[in-house]
């Protein structure tokens, strides 16, 4: 819809634009008169729930964020931590759930796209992509649909951008039939001394615009991502942007020539609300307001409004503030890499966000109450009720251990991602030493020895049975993966997906996930330093399972140690770390053996984690194990089989189950566990280290043959293995 700045402003309008009566009331409060419809429009996107986390900030706030490698923490457009030798890493998790279900092609390329300009404007070169990824049941019309668009988009973007995509995660459920879950992360790396902050300083300094032209894409896509789906939802597609790859490539390089200068006060992307959030957000983080003549900005369209202007969420644009007089060597810079280039106005001393369109003043806000003093909203809420425990015997054995296995690992929940992998480029910068499939993606540092580790995970099965256990165990399990390839854990960012916070159980929900959250970042000292929070995933009231969703970081001083899940060599002897109690409640087996969804979930005992955790990487870093695999998902047996799979040799596996039942303990999902590939020659250090660490292990095999013989069952060939676990996902897509 084309507006024009004499509309009248009704209560019709307002609601339109998803404002309460009391949030209007305050911006009738904070302007002393009736806005115009641009300035409407500006209140409407900042005060989102999208851009303004009104119902989530008040309980963010308790996460730990501060470490002493902890450079830059939440509030920035992505988190920074120091690896040493004056580099830093600088990364981010963002969502972009609503657009991806209503175009999935262009709202997970605009993901990609996104995220990608948080950490770039940060200074940061882009190492690495990752995702994690929630689709609703195989049998659900849309499914298919669905994922061959968001995979092909992260796919077609990340490509062609040129950044590898390394790993990440991708789950079915039902609870997402009606709102998928598309969360994209990026890695970058940068020095210490050339990270670029957002805030606006400097008087009279000149604020430019550049990148891609203005278009209509993506109006109000913010406030979209701020409300439930109902049956109008496919309607919605004009507030989906239009990505372009091509152009990104260019604008990061045109950034990074440009940050290698001395010219840059201030720098910020154009992401949700557009010219909007980024002017307001550069403004009021310096104190300042800002001048905008919006004749100036670049258009690609005719007869644009300024509302449009605001509003629009065209991709591959940044705002940025030049040291005075620098503008034409800026701007060679630009039209080196066929980039717009336009001087928008400049910094002033008022505070407001002051916009001019021929020759009218068709906007003056003060911007502080835009951003820094949104609304704050203590949501009512209620604790969520935990399902009860349930009993092993309560639990059928199965008839066949193999074919139980075989259809575990062949399942959609746990069968082989390569058909996503195959269309991304994980090599490209040639950096990438492990790739998808193993419990870490590890990318090396550019010309040093040294690598990130990084992990996304989640299991919303258990957030929703317990959230404050799910929420721990979200973080934990980020936590072990990165262990488990012998990287130092040590920062996550998150996204936050949940439905409709004006709802007390979903509240609950959130609070609950924060909790869990909260008590395992302070005991595994694995601080928040960045993040997104996505609600309303709703669909006619029906919400998604709570997803916090947890980017973990890890750093690798000496990339040669890093292992992988696959054993080395025939003889290696594996050894079972952490205690098992076989707990089925919440389990994969339960859901996919039994067909229910019944149960608490697993207890995470941090401390146990932390130590256990803490032997295993101390191992892996003198040298004494080969392979390593954390346990969770489908628990020991299915673990077992995916490091069979991984290393096309087989095992001879013998395990002491005491008193639990044998599939309790083959198939139940007790944390803080791994299994270690370790050389005949090294198993009673192992042992004895173990011991003396007060951790519990078990020697409960040997690498050998070509089978895999689980305490004397049928054995299962390596290819039996291999073929059940590639199938289903080629299959599923196959079929017409």
């Amino acid at each position: 819809m084309t507006w024009n700045n004499n509309v009248e402003i009704t209560d019709v309008l307002v609601k339109e634009h998803g404002l309460s009566d009391d949030e209007y009331a305050l911006c009738l409060e904070i302007l002393g008169r009736t806005p115009t419809l641009t300035e409407l429009g500006i209140f409407s996107v900042m005060w989102s729930e999208h851009c303004s986390y009104k119902s989530s900030k008040l309980h963010l706030k308790t996460l730990p964020t501060k470490a002493p490698w902890v450079i830059h923490g939440p509030g920035e457009n992505a988190g920074v931590i120091d690896i040493g030798d004056n580099q830093a890493i600088i990364f981010k998790m963002e969502s972009h759930n609503h657009p991806s279900y209503i175009e999935p092609y262009q709202g997970a390329a605009t993901g990609v796209g996104g995220i990608l300009r948080d950490v770039f404007t940060m200074g940061a070169r882009p190492i690495a992509n990752m995702n994690a990824l929630r689709f609703g049941s195989p049998d659900h019309h849309k499914t298919k649909h669905l994922l061959s668009g968001v995979v092909e988009g992260i796919g077609g973007y990340g490509n062609c951008v040129g950044v590898p995509t390394v790993g990440g995660e991708t789950n079915f459920h039902p609870s997402y039939d009606g709102n998928i879950l598309v969360n994209a992360m990026t890695v970058g790396l940068a020095d210490q001394d050339k990270i670029f902050l957002s805030a606006a300083a400097g008087i009279g300094n000149p604020v430019i615009y550049v990148g891609s032209k203005t278009g209509r894409d993506g109006i109000h896509g913010a406030t979209m991502a701020s409300a439930e789906f109902t049956e109008d939802t496919e309607e919605k597609r004009p507030t989906v942007q239009v990505g372009d790859p091509f152009t990104e490539k260019l604008l990061i390089e045109a950034c990074l020539e440009l940050m290698s200068t001395d010219m840059v006060v201030a720098i910020q992307d154009m992401g949700a609300a557009g010219l909007t959030s980024s002017s307001v957000e550069m403004a009021s983080g310096g104190g300042v307001g800002f001048d905008f003549n919006l004749d100036m900005v670049p258009q690609r369209e005719e007869g644009m409004t300024p509302y449009e202007m605001m509003l629009s969420e065209s991709q591959e644009r940044m705002l940025i503030v030049l040291k005075p007089g620098r503008e034409d060597e800026a701007k060679a810079i630009f039209d080196k890499w066929d980039l717009d280039f336009a001087v928008i106005g400049k910094i002033t001393d008022t505070g407001n966000l002051t916009l001019t369109f021929k020759g009218d003043i068709v906007a003056d806000i003060p911007t502080q109450p835009l951003a820094d003093n949104s609304p704050e909203y203590d949501r009512p809420w209620v604790k969520p009720q935990s399902k009860a425990e349930l009993k092993n015997e309560d639990v059928q054995a199965p008839a066949d251990m193999k074919q139980t296995l075989l259809k575990m690992i062949g399942s959609e929940h746990l069968c082989s991602r390569d058909w996503i992998w195959q269309q991304y480029d994980m090599q490209v910068m040639a950096d990438t030493i492990q790739k998808p499939g193993g419990d870490a993606a590890v990318v090396r540092i550019h010309g040093t020895d040294k690598a990130v580790a990084i992990s996304t995970d989640c299991t919303p099965r258990y957030c929703y049975a317990n959230p404050i256990e799910g929420g721990k165990q979200a973080v934990a399990e980020t936590w072990r993966n990165i262990t488990a390839v012998g990287a130092t854990p040590m920062a996550i960012t998150d996204c936050l997906n949940f439905g409709n916070p004006e709802r007390p159980e979903i509240m609950g929900q959130f609070v609950g996930c924060i909790e869990g959250m909260r008590e395992a970042c302070n005991i595994l000292d694995y601080p928040v330093v960045s993040g997104n929070v996505s609600l309303y995933n709703e669909t006619n009231g029906t919400g998604i399972h709570p997803t916090p969703a947890i980017g973990g970081v890890g750093l690798l001083s000496d990339s040669s140690k890093m292992v992988t899940i696959a054993p080395q060599a025939e003889g290696e002897v594996l050894i079972l770390v952490g205690d098992t109690r076989g707990h089925l409640g919440a389990s994969l087996y339960l859901e996919i053996i039994e067909g229910r969804e019944e149960g608490a979930p697993p207890p995470v005992d941090l401390n146990i984690e932390k130590k256990n955790g803490d032997y295993v990487r101390a191992q892996i870093d003198a040298g004494n194990i080969t392979a390593c695999h954390d346990i969770s998902d489908g628990g020991l047996y299915v673990s077992l089989a995916e490091m069979v799979i991984a290393s096309k040799m087989g095992m001879k596996v013998t395990v002491d189950t005491g008193t639990i039942p044998s599939h309790a303990f083959a198939f139940g999902e007790d944390q803080a566990r791994y299994i270690l590939s370790v050389p005949a020659d090294k198993v009673d250090l192992i042992l004895n280290t173990a011991n003396n660490a007060d951790v519990t292990t078990q020697n409960i095999g040997i690498i050998s043959g070509d089978e895999l013989t689980l305490n004397s069952t049928t054995p299962i060939s390596v290819s039996e293995l291999l073929e059940a676990h590639k199938g289903w996902m080629p299959d599923y897509m196959s079929i017409d």
